[in-house]
């Protein structure tokens, strides 16, 4: 697994590393866990980067996936595509087609162990992006 800043990778949305970056920022900023944005277009064809942050409790899984999508389209004019889960507030996944956000609830994320899938795609730094 290695560390890349946006001059090494292959960008053919540049909007949606920002979309990516942004969403990052915003779970942070909303008291979110273990944030990474994960550069998955290599091996993905679908998208080209997970979002994947974790919440203590549903309430806060809604609360930093509403901000997020709030913000996406407050600062880049982006609605998601479809948004999953946010009735059960466990997993809640926002579809932006080349940038897909996964808000998990801190026991379903180690349920799913998501990262172990993508653990050979390169983590894109956004902390201060």
């Amino acid at each position: 697994m290695s560390e890349v800043g946006l001059e090494e990778l292959v960008v053919d949305d540049p909007d949606g590393l920002s979309l990516a970056r942004m969403a990052a920022q915003v779970a942070e900023e909303k008291k979110a866990t273990d944030i990474v944005v994960l550069d998955v277009g290599p091996v993905l064809s679908i998208t080209g980067w997970f979002v994947v942050a974790s919440a203590s409790n549903r309430r806060l899984v809604r609360t930093v996936a509403e901000e997020i999508e709030a913000e996406a389209k407050a600062r880049l004019g982006r609605s998601p595509v479809r948004v999953e889960g946010l009735r059960e507030q466990q997993w809640v996944l926002l579809d932006y087609g080349d940038v897909v956000v996964h808000v998990f609830l801190d026991e379903i994320r180690d349920f799913y162990d998501i990262e172990r899938l993508y653990r050979d795609v390169a983590h894109v730094e956004w902390a201060d992006a």
